[in-house]
């Protein structure tokens, strides 16, 4: 914990100055009457500023000092009790009336702790504490994954945008230059239409990837909370590809080392301890007590012990309620398991067939489509091709191209998956 407090105070170190160095006066930007200041976020940067100011963490910190405060509520002691009484005395008319005064009552007791019974009750507090801090480890990992999807997803959206661009260019030179061979009479005015036609389809495409990506932003500013008067230009890109082990391996790395397993086994523990305690608590607790009295005739002291009967009630109720909740946590820590493996199965295959995918592009389609669409430019310049199969090949080739993109950052959404599982380290963390 104090490596990571450290690593989010150095990265938070260097995105507060960006944030304060940034002024409307000097990156002013005029949207609706506003001044926005611009903010390059990276990756370190997007997750400090989310360990700064997620609630959930700070709503997971709460529950992890809640639960110290338990251990040291466990470990205290019972407090004694004091009794202090006073009055007068009064002379009844009778043969022997007593004497009459001051009435001076002093008494105090302790409750004597079953030393089985203090013992499981530290011993659930402190299982419980640990629960609380793993819980704490497991919303971190959320947090962080959140993070970084968000981030990808922006990063994947404005890539979007700058091939829908590109496309857009090429398609408004084409309808240029269909326009002036049409003016000249060279083409007839079906190829014009046709262009105007894919030029509209191409704005819109852009249009399209332009608000996709302002959603996309609008999720990693909530995410990480940023300021709303600052514009967020995330930069980065995605991690390289690795070789996974196998999976069974990774499978039981997961095991060894998931919050969520390692909070249910204590809870278990925490149970277990909670059953001793109860079966503890069938043994009587006396209380030992010892009293003074001065009366105006007579004084006298006394000492004893008050011992509970356990006929009625001897916590047959409580000692099953505590059996019933260690089957519980032993039923949520098996479904915990089933649904790790299910995820990590998943991610697992995910991050293969992207990266099958990724490969598969990169080799053949991709450079088969530009080509394509080479040689059809050149044969319509020549003449010897119309329109039509120049922006049926820059269709296929923007097709490959989103393809390819939406696999690699299909990849990139599996390995941000397994890290939060811990089957593969995050970028920039040593295992």
């Amino acid at each position: 914990m104090k490596r990571i407090c450290i690593a989010i105070t150095a990265t938070l170190v260097s995105v507060c100055p960006l944030l304060s160095a940034q002024s409307p006066s000097s990156t002013a930007a005029s949207v609706d009457s506003e001044s926005k200041s611009s903010l390059t976020l990276t990756l370190d940067q997007a997750l400090a500023m989310s360990h700064a100011h997620s609630p959930r963490l700070k709503e997971a910190e709460a529950v992890v000092a809640a639960a110290k405060a338990g251990i040291k509520t466990a470990r205290a002691y019972s407090n004694p009790n004091v009794e202090v009484f006073a009055g007068r005395q009064y002379a009844r008319p009778i043969a022997t009336p007593g004497v009459p005064g001051l009435l001076q009552h002093y008494a105090g007791s302790q409750v004597i702790e079953i030393p089985s019974e203090r013992g499981a009750r530290k011993r659930t507090a402190e299982h419980t504490s640990e629960a609380s801090r793993w819980a704490a480890q497991g919303m971190l990992r959320s947090v962080d994954a959140d993070t970084r999807h968000a981030f990808y997803e922006a990063l994947h959206r404005r890539e979007e945008i700058a091939h829908a661009t590109e496309n857009l260019q090429l398609v408004k030179d084409l309808h240029r230059r269909v326009t002036v061979e049409v003016n000249a009479g060279e083409k007839g005015r079906l190829e014009l239409t046709r262009a105007t036609a894919e030029l509209a389809r191409a704005q819109f495409a852009v249009s399209s990837a332009q608000l996709e990506y302002a959603q996309a932003i609008a999720h990693l500013r909530a995410t990480i909370a940023a300021p709303a008067g600052v514009e967020l230009n995330p930069q980065g890109d995605v991690e390289p590809r690795m070789s996974l082990p196998h999976f069974s391996d990774l499978r039981a790395k997961v095991f060894q080392s998931h919050p969520a397993l390692l909070q249910s086994s204590q809870e278990r523990e925490a149970a277990e301890a909670s059953l001793d305690r109860q079966k503890a608590l069938r043994i009587p607790q006396p209380t030992a007590f010892a009293e003074f009295e001065n009366q105006p005739d007579l004084r006298y002291w006394r000492a004893g012990v008050t011992v509970p009967l356990p006929i009625f009630d001897r916590r047959r109720g409580a000692i099953e309620e505590a059996k019933a909740i260690v089957t519980r946590t032993d039923a949520v820590l098996e479904q915990r398991q089933l649904e790790i493996t299910a995820a990590l199965e998943r991610s697992y295959e995910q991050y293969q067939l992207a990266d099958e995918q990724v490969g598969s592009l990169e080799a053949g389609p991709l450079h088969a489509a530009e080509s394509a669409v080479q040689a059809a430019e050149s044969a319509y310049r020549f003449g010897e091709r119309g329109i039509v199969e120049v922006l049926d090949a820059q269709r296929v080739l923007q097709s490959v191209r989103g393809d390819l993109l939406d696999a690699q950052y299909a990849r990139q959404s599996a390995l941000v998956d397994l890290e939060e599982l811990g089957a593969v380290a995050p970028s920039g963390v040593t295992p």
